[in-house]
């Protein structure tokens, strides 16, 4: 059964143009072609690239976030409680108002309280201010280092300035050691993110990220399999210049160096916008799509990693959008929008709002920063809406 599987699985018709076989394929002492066990080693390099990673994030990107002025934000804790503590782990984060009112009633609290208590407790489980450094940091470092290492690598290749030298003499193209070990840290990298995926921040584009994980190594491992080893370094090099200049932005938006977050940020726009609509679909979905059929059919292959070419594509279109509406914002605004793929903490404005009304309703006055646009300092001693409470509980109209 599983030798019938393996067979059909990698029959040539799936894998090779017309009229090439497997025997064609056949390695000698100076030819050597992609061959799929190399794909193993991905897994033990993936799990060392994970390893350094917790080492530079302990050893160097968190004393540099307390050195940068990085301060994780102080939040209250929520206070023990076992009910609403399983209602949290096993049925909501975020419950209705029903589910409120039923457990202030078996918690014998007031709804407010157990509404503050959830509140809390989704924020003590957001990622705090210095860990998201720490992985803007990381990713930084590695997207500088494949990005230069794509260059180097692909300077002195034929295809790397002649698109069309891609398909010359496929699918009978040696693998050189330059590119395999390319392949493989570009490789070892996502099977890393996908290893530390429940762990790293979670936005708002999660499942959007896993699809784009997804498609990127089935695309990286197919294109190693079927030898589509120069399409797939072109589209590695592309995906990591844009991604050079999103990790700096975030680190400087965490540092709050609020001109040079904007500045970089619409750096990393043009380029993302120009490498991922306009580069990447002519350098490669024009190039597979058409190029490609100068030297060769139509086969399985073909069609395979065209689609998972246009998954990445509708993903550059996705993000392309939030960009977009980023860039919008900044020029009506002058700065820069928070990252809306990123969760908001939540603040307890409705608790101290509560306060305050106990407070006048004692017959004293406080004014806190709670919220700007309802009340001021303390020593301004107004409200926003023209009236002034007096300590006797009367209104006067300004």
């Amino acid at each position: 059964m599983a030798r019938s599987l393996y067979e059909w699985l990698w029959q040539h018709e799936f894998w090779l143009p017309p009229g090439i076989t497997w025997e064609d394929m056949q390695e000698t002492e100076d030819i050597h072609y992609p061959q799929p066990r190399d794909l193993l080693l991905s897994i033990p390099f993936a799990l060392i690239l994970v390893a350094v990673r917790c080492a530079f994030e302990r050893a160097i990107a968190l004393p540099l976030s307390s050195k940068l002025g990085v301060k994780d934000k102080q939040r209250p804790k929520a206070q023990p409680n076992p009910v609403l503590e399983t209602f949290y782990n096993t049925c909501c984060k975020n419950p209705d108002e029903s589910e409120l009112t039923s457990l202030a009633k078996r918690c014998d609290l007031p709804v407010r309280k157990v509404e503050r208590w959830f509140r809390r407790r989704r924020n003590a489980d957001r990622p705090s201010l210095s860990k998201k450094f720490c992985e803007a940091c990381w990713r930084f470092t590695f997207y500088i280092t494949s990005f230069f290492t794509g260059l180097a690598v692909l300077y002195d290749k034929p295809w790397f300035w002649d698109h069309r030298e891609c398909w010359t003499g496929y699918p009978q193209q040696p693998l050189q050691p330059s590119l395999f070990w390319y392949y493989m840290l570009e490789l070892s990298f996502y099977w890393s993110l996908v290893f530390t995926l429940p762990f790293d921040v979670k936005r708002k584009d999660f499942k959007e990220q896993i699809v784009h994980h997804a498609a990127t190594i089935f695309l990286i491992s197919f294109s190693y399999c079927a030898n589509y080893i120069r399409i797939g370094t072109l589209v590695m090099v592309i995906h990591d210049a844009s991604d050079c200049f999103l990790e700096p932005t975030k680190i400087f938006n965490y540092m709050k160096w609020k001109k040079t977050c904007d500045s970089l940020f619409m750096i990393f726009s043009a380029v993302f916008l120009i490498s991922r609509l306009v580069i990447y679909p002519y350098t490669v979905l024009y190039n597979t799509y058409y190029y490609s059929m100068e030297i060769f059919q139509p086969f399985f292959g073909y069609y395979f990693v065209n689609a998972l070419l246009l998954i990445l594509q509708l993903l550059h279109v996705f993000w392309s959008c939030l960009i977009i509406h980023m860039v919008y914002k900044f020029i009506l605004q002058g700065t820069m929008e928070k990252d809306m793929r990123s969760d908001t903490e939540e603040s307890d404005k409705d608790e101290e709002r509560e306060k305050v009304r106990e407070m006048e309703k004692n017959g004293t006055v406080c004014f806190s920063n709670v919220t700007s646009n309802n009340y001021i300092q303390r020593n301004g001693s107004e409200l926003l809406n023209n009236r002034t409470h007096l300590t006797n509980g009367h209104v006067k109209e300004r």
